[in-house]
């Protein structure tokens, strides 16, 4: 157990949301001087991929949107609600999401539109008896069997053409190729969403985009209580000593505004350190020009595991991961629309008021293209009379069915045309083209964290024998928790704070719909009825 002192200090590597609930952990639940906590961080802002930027002007952007959701994101909400909002001191975080999802409660009535512009029935998943039988095979076997084989090994080609499959991949990003085991994750973590998955009723999201709802009012509260965040600063390096198989974290080595530093760590100081970024080497495109699909791990998100990894073999091994960016990477897009037309014309046809959609996927799109239109305001301070939609494609590299190019290789402008022709709006395309900002977002590693795996390729989150460091991120493992969620990085956060602090606190366990009677006959009934 590690006492929490004045001399204690923790030093937390990254600024993404894994350090800052870890930051946030330290101090409220361990008691721990906020003005020893030192989050050290690259970039010039902290919050990792939960990111939203731009104004009215230039265009806003969001890498992406995470999904939120009542029953299985316990850890966040036990985070959230003692955050206040950036509004109101007396109002949390947590409170703010409930009120905003009450107010505006999502069920979407266009999930799914086909290549002739119709809206299908959703609710009809499609499932035949042996997509059922692959579906209980799959749930049935242990991980240790599953290995690191792919999704279609596991399904037959009737599977991949449902309905089912087109919703639960776009709503959660899968390709075919991904890990088998962290499909049966998902399955598991989230099957309480199978009878609402054609309406998406069971998604909450925040007030504004996760940057300004989450992050800002977290580093703010992490701020008033002394937090030091130190930024233009890599650690490119750990030193480890180990002495009757323990271990500890003895010396950071640093980059700080290009010039080389050293941290020694005594004893009873603490390392969390983030590995790896989904979001590593994204780069951005606009109306004229293509984003980049960078292959050279450019801005070095990946380097700091790399050279841990050599260190231990049970670190990881994160070529697994950044090792095949044609099956990881996809592309998303942010409109800034300065006329309603298109917002419009959206809620006419979807019979959804903007922020009560979710997502919109044209399922026969050779892009497999997806859209939510967000609730204005999206962004803390955009002008009553901008709007904003987002959107993504799975399959960047097949020639768009408007445009005749791959989505990789498209301007902004030139997506905007394609999206235009899925909803079949030539009639008001020369409008929404003169008034539309287009910010697009290749990221090269965003489905990284699916990648096939091996039981020993993820690190524990505190590694064996460690007594004052642990792992954060979304490539460390959690026992039955699903990657590509915040509540990963939450949990995450909270087991290495109690567990090196030795906090009597309990973790609030990974929720099993399964577990709950009714809860389970709706899934069941739904997927195998």
């Amino acid at each position: 157990m590690i006492n929490s002192s004045r001399e204690t200090k923790a030093y937390l590597v990254g600024g993404g949301i894994a350090s800052l609930a870890a930051a946030a952990f330290l101090i409220r639940d361990g008691e721990f001087p906020g003005e020893n906590i030192h989050i050290l961080e690259e970039l010039p802002l902290a919050g990792g991929s939960l990111d939203g930027r731009g104004g009215a002007e230039q265009g806003y952007v969001t890498r992406g949107g995470r999904m939120l959701e009542e029953e299985a994101y316990t850890c966040l909400w036990n985070l959230l609600e003692t955050i206040p909002t950036l509004d109101n001191e007396n109002v949390t975080v947590r409170q703010e999401i409930l009120a905003f999802n009450q107010q505006w409660p999502t069920e979407a009535k266009a999930r799914l539109i086909d290549r002739d512009h119709r809206i299908l029935d959703a609710s009809q998943l499609g499932l035949d008896t042996r997509d059922r039988i692959e579906l209980a095979r799959l749930l049935a076997l242990p991980e240790s069997v599953i290995g690191s084989r792919r999704i279609d090994e596991f399904f037959s080609e009737h599977f991949f053409a449902t309905n089912f499959w087109a919703m639960w991949r776009t709503t959660f990003a899968f390709q075919n190729w991904h890990s088998a085991i962290e499909l049966k994750r998902y399955f598991l973590r989230f099957v309480q969403e199978f009878p609402r998955i054609h309406t998406l009723s069971g998604v909450r999201r925040t007030r504004l985009n996760q940057y300004d709802s989450i992050v800002r009012p977290l580093i703010r509260w992490l701020t008033e209580h002394g937090v030091r965040f130190e930024h233009g600063v890599t650690v490119t390096d750990v030193d480890f000593t180990e002495e009757a198989g323990i271990r500890r974290a003895k010396r950071l080595h640093l980059d700080r505004d290009g010039r080389p530093e050293t941290v020694e760590l005594a004893d009873l100081d603490l390392a969390f350190i983030t590995l790896g970024s989904m979001t590593a080497d994204a780069a951005y495109g606009t109306d004229d020009t293509v984003a980049e699909l960078v292959r050279d791990k450019r801005d070095g998100g990946w380097t700091l595991w790399e050279t841990l990894s050599r260190k231990a073999p049970d670190f990881g091994r994160p070529a697994v991961f950044n090792g095949n960016i044609a099956e990881a990477a996809w592309q998303s897009f942010t409109l800034t629309m300065r006329s309603p037309v298109l917002l419009k014309r959206i809620e006419e046809y979807s019979g959804n008021a903007a922020g009560t959609g979710a997502l919109m996927t044209f399922k026969d799109s050779p892009w497999l293209m997806s859209i939510v239109v967000p609730r204005p305001p999206h962004f803390d301070g955009q002008p009553e009379d901008v709007f904003t939609l987002w959107g993504y494609g799975l399959f960047i590299d097949t020639p768009g069915e408007h445009t005749g190019k791959a989505m990789a290789k498209s301007t902004g402008r030139e997506i905007l045309d394609e999206l235009l022709g899925q909803l079949c709006l030539d009639d008001i395309a020369e409008e929404v083209r003169a008034t539309t900002t287009v910010t697009t977002v290749m990221m090269p590693y965003i489905t990284s964290q699916f990648a096939r795996r091996g039981v020993h390729d993820r690190p524990l989150v505190i590694p064996h024998g460690s007594r004052n460091f642990a792992l954060l991120g979304q490539f460390v493992e959690i026992p039955e928790d699903v990657v590509f969620t915040v509540e990963y990085s939450v949990r995450g956060a909270m087991h290495a704070v109690y567990r090196l602090l030795g906090l009597d606190k309990p973790i609030p366990p990974v929720y099993h719909a399964l577990s709950d009677p009714k809860t389970a006959f709706q899934a069941l009934k739904t997927a195998f009825g």
